[in-house]
């Protein structure tokens, strides 16, 4: 099963038929890696994005510093070495009183403005050239509630504003 691989496979961690898609391992290096919102690893998690050294901002790093100032530094580190951004938004990221329509719900998350303006900042990075938004379940939801946030936060990445 490679659900939650993805990462690890564009690292080059796995087994060679899918790390090595493509004739080449890794598409992606750790230092360019940046994960926001962290709040629910194992073990096995914890240590393998220590070691990795791929960047990570946990919700105590957002709930302490806030989210602008962690997608300042997010933005800052996955673009320093490219022009480009790929941006995948997991829709269980955000807390599930506000997207109840994801497999794996864990309270804590971001909350509505918050995951907007992670959004927003991407947008005004200029660097956003590809978005998924991933994890987004219609029959575990309720009344499209999480449907209807993920569109919304596809069009703030895509730059729409307030005003």
């Amino acid at each position: 099963n490679i659900h939650g691989m993805p990462v690890a496979v564009s690292l080059g961690q796995g087994p060679d038929q899918l790390t090595k898609i493509g004739g080449f391992a890794p598409k992606l290096y750790p230092n360019d890696v940046v994960l926001v919102g962290l709040r629910d690893l194992d073990r096995q998690e914890k240590t393998a994005i220590l070691d990795s050294g791929v960047h990570a901002f946990t919700m105590k790093d957002i709930d302490e510093r806030g989210m602008a100032a962690v997608m300042r530094d997010a933005i800052n580190l996955a673009t320093r070495n490219t022009d480009y951004l790929h941006v995948s938004f997991d829709i269980d990221s955000v807390d599930p009183r506000v997207a109840p329509g994801t497999g794996t719900t864990v309270f804590g998350g971001l909350t509505y403005r918050e995951a907007h303006l992670a959004m927003e900042m991407i947008a005004e990075s200029d660097a956003l050239t590809s978005l998924e938004l991933a994890e987004v379940n219609p029959i575990l939801d309720m009344h499209n509630q999480t449907g209807q946030l993920a569109v919304d936060l596809i069009a703030s990445a895509l730059g729409k504003t307030i005003l």
